[in-house]
């Protein structure tokens, strides 16, 4: 059974989704604040973890940056689902930006977490039968892993990064448009297209300096420029 952490300060939530959740094979466990979300983390495996926006102590945001700067790599990498009470439009650029892997605004149904849950998971799996790992001039991927390397540097992607890294390179030359980017990686809301791209293309270049293998093509796209080795 896999298990699942709700940081979020509404006691009601916890019980129903709980219930909700062992239907389909997953144990949620629950914390109210984030310092006991951090405890959780730090002394038991989770598969993902679902963080609440509006917090006591330290807000959605400021919780999942802290999660990414885990010493623990098994934390810093956790699969991470952010509920969004407003379902603004910044809440969840905002999120993109610091590591989240996908976002769902309040309300929401149990079902629509769920499938959200599915599929980050999922994305965190390599399937059967496909290479483990994708290697270029001064870059290897290990997908089993969901290491970066660069001249024996560890890259820290988080997981959307990551997914986005492997989307291009599984496919050298070739171009993305940024719809098809989304529908690949996750199906974001059509509202956050072009924003949402660009933030994850910026932030992964960033990460991948001074290799320079992410080409933007005008009015087209992005491709991944790097040779194999």
């Amino acid at each position: 059974m896999r298990r699942l952490l709700l940081i979020d300060d509404d006691e009601r939530l916890a019980a129903p989704l709980a219930t909700f959740f062992a239907r389909f094979e997953f144990a949620l466990d629950a914390a109210t604040t984030p310092s006991a979300g951090l405890a959780l983390l730090r002394t038991q495996a989770y598969d993902a973890a679902i963080l609440d926006v509006m917090l006591p102590e330290m807000d959605g945001f400021e919780l999942c940056r802290t999660i990414r700067r885990e010493s623990d790599a098994a934390i810093r990498e956790l699969p991470i689902v952010m509920l969004t009470a407003r379902g603004d439009v910044m809440d969840r650029v905002v999120g993109l930006e610091i590591g989240a892997d996908d976002y769902l605004p309040k309300p929401f149904e149990p079902r629509e977490l769920l499938a959200r849950l599915q599929t980050v998971l999922r994305r965190a799996r390599v399937p059967a039968g496909t290479a483990k790992r994708l290697r270029f001039d001064g870059l290897q991927i290990d997908l089993e892993r969901r290491r970066v390397d660069s001249a024996g540097r560890a890259i820290e992607l988080a997981g959307t990064e990551f997914d986005l890294l492997v989307l291009l390179a599984s496919e050298p030359q070739k171009v993305f448009n940024r719809d098809e980017i989304l529908n690949r990686l996750r199906g974001i809301d059509a509202e956050l297209h072009t924003r949402a791209v660009d933030i994850l293309i910026s932030r992964l270049r960033k990460k991948l300096e001074p290799l320079d293998l992410i080409k933007t093509l005008r009015n087209a796209g992005y491709t991944f420029a790097g040779a194999r080795a």
